[in-house]
């Protein structure tokens, strides 16, 4: 939960500091900007953090139904996703420090669209397909264990093809990852109150 809250804010400051279209230039001088866009990165590191914690809770209830084969694609493309979002964001957090310090104006842009360039190719094209992959794997786990919902399952596998094909239409889809990460953790919260429960009537 803490996961989706902080990647959900975060994302939405970045997004709503930088153009969609690499066309369109941002205002490195304005201070609401890098303020915004400062407070994302920062948020960063610690929805990371989260994440780790998220996967360990997730791969937990497998015990020993976990898949092999499976399991292996689910921790490398959760941690691939977790490197490359960390990449991005780091090419984001070079661009604030430097792009002031820069007193040339075509040799800021050009900086500041190069990087702007590098880092959404990292974060929409190989993070988003990576998530992609982590669903598609933890969904097929949850098919052959039984160990979460079927509707669950199959909903994991429509985020995981709005993540693979659709993100290129529109920046915002990204927020239907931590929307699902924040579904699976309240599900996951329910479940184990309600074993609880069970073990104390019981």
């Amino acid at each position: 939960m803490i996961f989706a809250l902080l990647f959900a804010i975060a994302l939405v400051l970045l997004r709503t500091s930088l153009p969609e279209t690499l066309a369109a230039h941002a205002d490195w001088s304005d201070s609401a900007i890098t303020t915004r866009l400062t407070i994302g990165l920062a948020l960063m590191p610690f929805a990371g953090i989260a994440f780790l914690w998220f996967m360990g809770v997730v791969r937990d209830r497998f015990k020993d139904a976990e898949d092999q084969l499976f399991s292996s694609v689910f921790v490398g493309s959760g941690l691939l996703f977790l490197a490359m979002v960390f990449v991005s964001s780091a090419i984001a957090g070079g661009i604030v420090a430097s792009a002031p310090l820069i007193a040339d104006d075509q040799s800021r842009l050009e900086l500041t669209t190069f990087g702007r360039a590098v880092m959404l190719q990292v974060s929409n094209i190989y993070a988003l397909r990576m998530a992609g992959v982590f669903l598609i794997s933890l969904g097929t786990m949850w098919l052959r264990t039984g160990v979460m919902p079927r509707w669950l399952a199959v909903i994991t596998y429509a985020v995981a093809i709005v993540l693979l094909f659709v993100t290129s239409l529109s920046l915002w889809v990204t927020l239907i990852f931590p929307a699902w990460v924040l579904a699976v953790s309240i599900l996951i919260l329910v479940q184990n109150f309600r074993r609880r429960t069970g073990r104390v009537l019981s």
